[in-house]
């Protein structure tokens, strides 16, 4: 997680060419440096059609005067502050593969994340039931653009090919790879490679937390 002291900013504005320069001009002018930012526009809702956009910024002296000239802001009809995602959501455990296998890791992960988050922690489990290498491959190469994406599970029978050659752009990226013993080359190419699928989930939750002893870098290679 982020150690600097930071906070979120929602901001809907008119979905027109210049509103993002517009905002980010008011941030800069405040010596705000941006941590993350989404843009979408809104699909339903009183807002629909009008462009949705999340920041999260660094804390500093300025950010009531920032706030009140974004609000002054034409294009800008509504501003709120939140908590930063990681204080909510947290560190994301990523689960891709096979519907059967990853429920399996899911439920070794959301269990082995209740004992931490009621705890204090905030680790949370996101998964995708996929088939197919092209499909399979792509999702892998997202995971390196989630948000507080932390370590990626792939629980499947068969992976192998470009989802491999993904894997090892996943690992390039910072983010170790857990993977089920399956066919395919997959397994040669993650971190670790588990049998059980719900102690992978769990494995995967205590690499993530700052309070297990856990860490994959001293069984890196292993196959349990």
């Amino acid at each position: 997680m982020n150690s600097v002291q930071h906070y979120g900013l929602s901001v809907i504005g008119d979905d027109c060419p210049g509103v993002l320069r517009d905002i980010a001009s008011v941030v800069a002018a405040h010596d705000t440096n941006i941590i993350m930012v989404q843009q979408s526009i809104i699909l339903c809702g009183p807002h629909k059609g009008k462009a949705s956009l999340y920041f999260e910024l660094e804390e500093n002296d300025q950010k009531e005067a920032l706030i009140s000239d974004l609000r002054r802001l034409s294009c800008v009809h509504t501003v709120n502050i939140h908590d930063p995602f990681d204080r909510i959501f947290g560190s994301r455990v990523i689960i891709i593969g096979g519907g059967a296998q990853v429920a399996q890791v899911a439920m070794g992960a959301v269990n082995e994340a209740d004992r931490h988050n009621i705890r204090g922690e905030r680790i949370s489990v996101d998964t995708i039931p996929l088939v197919g290498e092209e499909d399979l491959a792509h999702a892998v190469d997202a995971v390196t653009r989630l948000p507080r994406a932390s370590i990626l599970v792939l629980a499947g029978s068969l992976m192998g090919g470009e989802v491999s050659r993904a894997v090892d752009r996943v690992r390039e990226a910072g983010i170790p790879v857990i993977a089920l013993k399956m066919a395919g080359s997959v397994p040669q190419h993650a971190d670790l490679v588990v049998t059980d699928p719900i102690q992978a989930g769990v494995f995967a939750v205590m690499h993530v937390s700052s309070k297990a002893v856990f860490d994959i870098e001293r069984v890196r290679g292993m196959e349990f």
